[in-house]
């Protein structure tokens, strides 16, 4: 049950406190979320870090893919989520083609962080992206970056498919994942890629590097929600764990999840590649 007050208590989730919980080897805890009622939970449950994702176009809107989702959706849903938030940092998915260049990625920006209340922009790629990555931080628009299975890049990819794991592949991943550090990234999502590269990335990497599929060497977790509940219909991806069952309700699954995240319990060795 949401305890309002135990939620405001804690200290508001920075950048700079991921930065020193990754010195320290304290594990980062994510989720992302889609409205109000649910990151009043993630709130109570001590989630680090809540996101925004245009994954909300397939588990929220049913769609096939996360590339139909436009910016006024992840623009409405990221200020439903603020509303629900205290303490923990929120980050806002740029959705597909809305950073296609500058002056797209920083009209973005002025959106989902000046009016909607996001704390850090992600984006998807490494390369081209980098100039965007710059670019907004030099604006003052924090900015996670995102490597691995890109979804945006569904097409060229062709298919959900584990990235790196050829040792051409890793290392071109290795490279942008210095890359976009280098351009300014303060966070870095690593999504479907062996355990290995990405224990190997994080280790790389001042930045904190967070994982999905990525296995238990990275600084910390993130599910999706709906994954993460069990309630996302069809198959799950390998990497997730419906952390519902058998816990009694949405609250306790919650802090199930963190508490396996700060204990390295989760992601265990059937959740990786």
């Amino acid at each position: 049950m949401y305890n309002e007050a135990a939620a405001t208590a804690r200290k508001p989730v920075t950048i700079p406190a991921l930065q020193a919980m990754k010195a320290h080897g304290e594990k980062i805890a994510m989720l992302t979320c889609y409205d109000a009622s649910f990151a009043a939970q993630l709130e109570a449950a001590g989630v680090d870090v809540a996101l925004v994702g245009d994954s909300l176009g397939m588990v929220v809107q049913g769609r096939r893919s996360t590339l139909p989702v436009t910016l006024e959706e992840i623009a409405y849903h990221t200020a439903a989520v603020a509303r629900g938030l205290e303490a923990t940092l929120l980050i806002a998915d740029l959705p597909y083609m809305s950073y296609r260049d500058v002056a797209h990625a920083r009209e973005a920006a002025a959106r989902l962080i000046g009016q909607c209340g996001a704390g850090m922009l992600k984006l998807e790629g490494g390369g081209w992206v980098c100039g965007i990555i710059a670019d907004l931080v030099a604006r003052e628009a924090p900015v996670c970056a995102h490597l691995g299975l890109t979804p945006q890049a569904v097409h060229r990819l062709g298919g959900y498919r584990v990235q790196g794991r050829e040792p051409d592949a890793a290392e071109r991943l290795l490279a942008d994942a210095r890359a976009v550090q280098e351009a300014g990234a303060a966070m870095l999502v690593l999504e479907a890629v062996p355990a290995p590269l990405a224990a190997r990335v994080t280790a790389t990497l001042n930045i904190p590097v967070i994982g999905i599929g990525a296995g238990a060497g990275c600084d910390g977790q993130v599910l999706v929600l709906y994954d993460m509940l069990g309630i996302t219909p069809g198959k799950r991806p390998k990497f997730s764990r419906d952390f519902l069952a058998g816990a009694g309700g949405v609250s306790a699954a919650l802090k199930a999840y963190v508490d396996a995240v700060r204990g390295g319990r989760f992601p265990a060795a059937e959740h990786q590649y």
